[in-house]
């Protein structure tokens, strides 16, 4: 005859705590990478919103128009001058780049275009004008 001990009479139980464990560090892992996925190249401004806005893939170079008028390129001020030729220098090391132009919604059209037409007259360099989602 054969007597039941202590660790026979309790049934079968499954210990979750390492499974949350990983869980929680999945979630950790995707919350930063979509932080990250989610980050500006430009300086911090109001952009205005566009609902047929798409994302570009191409290298980027980014000119920021600030709600005061100031200019910058890559996050270094510059002036309308001065624009044209450091963006060659860039364009020259990335051929097709893309520029991104980053205007506060604040700035007035004549700023902005006078930017874009800078820009255009550069040969082999696209433009783009960043906008957020509605």
């Amino acid at each position: 005859m054969r007597l039941l001990t202590d660790a026979e009479d309790r049934a079968p139980e499954v210990n979750i705590v390492p499974l949350m464990d990983v869980i929680f560090a999945i979630l950790t892992f995707f919350v930063m990478t979509s932080l990250l996925l989610s980050r500006t190249e430009g300086l911090p401004v109001n952009l205005p919103g566009a609902s047929s806005g798409k994302s570009q893939d191409q290298t980027k170079i980014v000119v920021t128009i600030d709600p005061q008028g100031a200019i910058s390129l890559n996050r270094q001020p510059t002036d309308l001058a001065t624009l044209t030729p450091k963006i060659e220098a860039l364009g020259a090391k990335n051929e097709g780049a893309l520029v991104v132009i980053n205007a506060d919604e604040k700035v007035g059209h004549g700023q902005v275009v006078a930017v874009m037409d800078r820009v255009r007259q550069i040969p082999g360099v696209k433009m783009g004008i960043a906008t957020k989602r509605k």
